[in-house]
């Protein structure tokens, strides 16, 4: 099983970063990477539970993605589990990804540590989601500062 592991640091505080990456109006803003909407969703990783998104390219392509929040622990840490949809409806193979909040100097750092994601060709497919996704969170978060 492969997974990756990314990390960013951001210029603010633990607290607002985990605010950033739970809080639904905040993580809408960065959810899904570049060029996509989220016309539907359930995103509350503030609390544990099912949740739920649908990400729609350019091309009106819809993609439907769900799982469970595993854990909450203010402000250090989130996990949930990761299901892409078929056409179907049915649940694909299911992931886990937690996002792991740190103090690094005058900032905080983001671990996202995405696991058992099948082979590596599934894992890069993720990798380069999770790239485009975050620059739009560092370009958030750089305003924010």
């Amino acid at each position: 099983m492969s997974g990756l592991q990314m990390q960013r640091t951001f210029p603010v505080s633990p607290e607002k970063l985990f605010d950033w990456v739970t809080t639904p109006d905040k993580l809408l803003k960065w959810w899904g990477p570049e060029g996509v909407q989220i016309p539907e969703h359930d995103l509350d990783f503030s609390r544990t539970g099912p949740w739920h998104s649908v990400m729609q390219n350019s091309d009106g392509q819809r993609f439907h993605v769900s799982g469970q929040v595993t854990h909450v622990n203010a402000p250090k840490s989130v996990g949930f589990t990761w299901a892409w949809h078929g056409e179907d409806g049915s649940r694909g193979a299911e992931s886990h990804v937690t996002f792991t909040i740190a103090a690094a100097g005058d900032g905080a750092m983001l671990l996202i540590d995405h696991r058992d994601l099948g082979d590596d060709e599934v894992a890069a497919n993720h990798e380069k989601g999770w790239t485009s996704t975050l620059r739009k969170l560092e370009a958030l978060l750089g305003q924010a500062a």
